[in-house]
């Protein structure tokens, strides 16, 4: 297990970026050191819930098994190609990396044009997708806003130039130094889902014309599907702060991890055309037109990246809480109270993600300049679970 005399350093560091950004908001690590002076505690045995009485956890497992590459550079988003191979994108350099299924060995498939480096910030390149058409879609911020493009891979391409040009598919999502969001997905319906952060400006969330604060849904060409609240936009649901995780359930249910600010960080149920509160509401408040999480978590416990379902349950990567999450579910409420693993052992966790032989695979992110690096990081671990 990793030495936990860290923790003071990351929360002394992470005070004093509060202090130099002038604002009370750490962003992709939730709210910094301050916060946890404000954060009502988490009761006992409810992994932030904030519900007492709730029945005792159901007996899951998550177990590491293996180790699938390590030695990488900022990394973020995931996609699986057909076979097993993996791409992993590293936000800081704007580059994409193959990782082979058969002895873990990584080498680059290129740069993406385009992509703004700032280390430190929140925005790069983020979120990957594989297409039907198995097409590659990667978000991404530029030096005006983050947005979406698709690229040719050829895998039989020599090292370094595997990726295709860029086309650009949607673009305008509002961009900052934090909350840039940045997961995409595509649905049981074939549509491709983004998650999009208020960059830093929380009245873009609940600015139904603006991108920010939203969850989009599009058709992989980058206009409005068909069947959402409003037949000429892209906007699915609003009201968020900052969505990095995406994953729908057995029944097609799409489930988002949200990073609170100064009280609780999230899990929803979204349904289109629902208003998620921020920045009028955090968490469970009740407020009227306004959908509470399923599950809450006070923030140094989570800060959400990465979702994925597997086993009756949702799966949650934990960048600050440096541990994944096991939420139970039973139709559209939380079966019982989340279960926490690997607390602590592997450090910061950004992407939690379904292989297509139903293992997890889970994505360290201590090489961003907010974690602490040891030999090996960052890696992608292979985890079975139950």
């Amino acid at each position: 297990m990793r030495a936990r005399a860290v923790v003071a350093f990351r929360l002394a560091a992470a005070a004093a970026l509060v202090l130099a950004a002038g604002c009370s908001s750490g962003g992709d690590d939730s709210s910094a050191g301050a916060a946890e002076e404000s954060s009502p505690a988490a009761p006992a045995g409810s992994g932030g819930s904030g519900e007492q009485g709730s029945p005792p956890p159901d007996k899951g497992s998550a177990k590491v098994v293996g180790t699938v590459a390590e030695n990488l550079e900022t990394p973020w988003g995931l996609a699986e190609l057909p076979g097993g191979d993996l791409l992993v994108s590293s936000r800081d350099s704007g580059t994409v990396y193959h990782v082979a299924a058969k002895d873990g060995k990584v080498t680059e498939a290129g740069e993406v044009p385009g992509v703004q480096r700032a280390p430190g910030n929140e925005g790069g390149l983020l979120g990957l997708a594989l297409g039907a058409d198995e097409m590659v879609y990667a978000y991404f911020t530029s030096d005006s806003d983050n947005r979406i493009v698709r690229m040719t891979y050829d895998s039989d391409g020599p090292e370094g130039n595997r990726l295709g040009a860029p086309d650009t598919v949607f673009r305008g999502i509002p961009k900052g130094g934090r909350h840039n969001g940045g997961r995409i997905a595509f649905g049981p319906d074939k549509m491709l889902y983004a998650g999009t952060g208020e960059a830093g400006d929380p009245a873009l969330a609940q600015d139904r014309e603006s991108l920010g604060g939203k969850i989009l849904r599009m058709t992989p060409d980058g206009e409005p599907a068909r069947g959402n609240p409003d037949a000429g936009s892209v906007v699915y649901s609003y009201g968020h702060r900052n969505v990095q995780g995406l994953a729908w359930d057995d029944d097609k249910r799409l489930w988002a991890a949200e990073f609170g600010d100064q009280k609780w960080d999230e899990l929803n149920l979204i349904e289109p055309g629902k208003n998620y509160g921020w920045p009028q509401a955090e968490g469970k408040e009740g407020r009227e037109g306004m959908v509470d999480p399923v599950v809450q978590w006070a923030t140094p416990d989570a800060s959400p990246s990465g979702i994925a379902f597997a086993d009756g349950s949702i799966w949650m990567a934990s960048l600050r809480g440096e541990r994944l999450w096991r939420i139970p579910l039973d139709g559209t409420k939380a079966a019982a109270d989340p279960q926490a693993f690997l607390d602590g052992e592997y450090g910061r966790l950004r992407t939690v993600q379904r292989a297509s032989d139903g293992d997890l695979l889970l994505m360290t992110n201590e090489t961003d300049l907010r974690g602490t690096p040891e030999k090996g990081d960052d890696r992608i671990l292979r985890v079975e679970v139950s």
